[in-house]
């Protein structure tokens, strides 16, 4: 059949086609100017997961002092300065730089945490709904009793059994994400193991695993992005929550969770800067992230992409 040229054509069919050419996809820049129009708050929340990521990865050009050898004892639980923009700590620690420096840590075991442990959902998901029978059913069940347990609760037994540390901390937290992104992911592959270009596959001889891993996978990634960003937000609190109740990483190194959990413990009622800006730190990235996840959500959605 014949291509149609827009120039030379008139009447509505040209009108339709010009503006089907002028909404066509221009590059990556198209995508996140076309997101960010359909979305503003996503793409506000975008900026500030720019920024906040940016500022965590040059922490030791951002912060004024070194976050755990500079103490001025002569400056003890001083409140914010010139010299100390977010006040000092119990021992003269500068807050502000382990505030930046806190960053690193509590994205970085965010980020892999919520990687590592979806992704393992994510394959566990697609196996057991392609496979199902038994291996889906002692799946299930057995994910039913990891679920049974509170996420914060699983995560402190987690870390208790494997000692403290960084990647003990990552590992805890990912293993809690594993059960939402089996079911969320398994839910999918039942889906789209009915669709004809899969029985095709089959027909044609294609083993099992290559069907999971060419024609399945793929249509999963759409969720499991969704998945991912909404994580990263819950995960941050986790991890906050654990370094706040003395289990999470361990001291000197700052994140904002023993950030917070240190003034607590020494005090029932913490100088205000010790905890405010650790806290602060906390609402603002866990704001950006679900704020940003949510507008994933929608711009994947085909029940909204109509909507203005």
């Amino acid at each position: 059949m014949a291509q149609v040229n827009p120039a030379t054509t008139t009447g509505a069919e040209g009108e339709v086609l010009v503006q089907e050419e002028a909404r066509a996809p221009q590059g990556w820049w198209w995508v996140i100017i076309h997101f960010c129009q359909r979305n503003p708050m996503g793409g506000v929340s975008g900026v500030m997961i720019i920024v906040i990521v940016a500022i965590a990865v040059f922490a030791p050009w951002v912060a004024t002092h070194h976050p755990t050898q500079e103490a001025d004892f002569r400056a003890l639980r001083e409140e914010p300065s010139a010299a100390h923009w977010m006040g000092t700590d119990d021992i003269g620690r500068d807050l502000y730089s382990r505030v930046i420096h806190g960053a690193r840590i509590s994205l970085f075991v965010a980020l892999v945490a919520v990687v590592v442990g979806d992704f393992l959902g994510a394959a566990w998901g697609v196996a057991a709904g392609y496979i199902g029978g038994r291996f889906d059913i002692y799946s299930q069940r057995f994910l039913e009793l990891m679920m049974s347990f509170p996420t914060l609760i699983l995560a402190m037994i987690l870390v208790l059994a494997m000692g403290a540390g960084v990647w003990t901390v990552i590992v805890a937290i990912g293993i809690t994400r594993v059960p939402i992104a089996v079911r969320v992911i398994r839910s999918v592959t039942l889906s789209v193991k009915e669709y004809a270009y899969v029985d095709a596959a089959q027909a044609i001889g294609a083993s099992s695993t290559r069907v999971m891993i060419r024609h399945i996978a793929p249509q999963c990634v759409a969720p499991w992005l969704v998945l991912a960003t909404a994580h990263l937000g819950s995960v941050i609190i986790l991890e906050a929550s654990l370094g706040f109740l003395g289990v999470g990483v361990p001291l000197p190194t700052a994140t904002w969770g023993n950030m917070l959990g240190g003034p607590v413990a020494a005090g029932l009622i913490p100088r205000w800067w010790m905890v405010i800006f650790p806290g602060l730190a906390i609402t603002i990235t866990v704001l950006a992230f679900n704020l940003f996840g949510d507008s994933i959500r929608d711009a994947l959605d085909p029940k909204l992409r109509g909507r203005t």
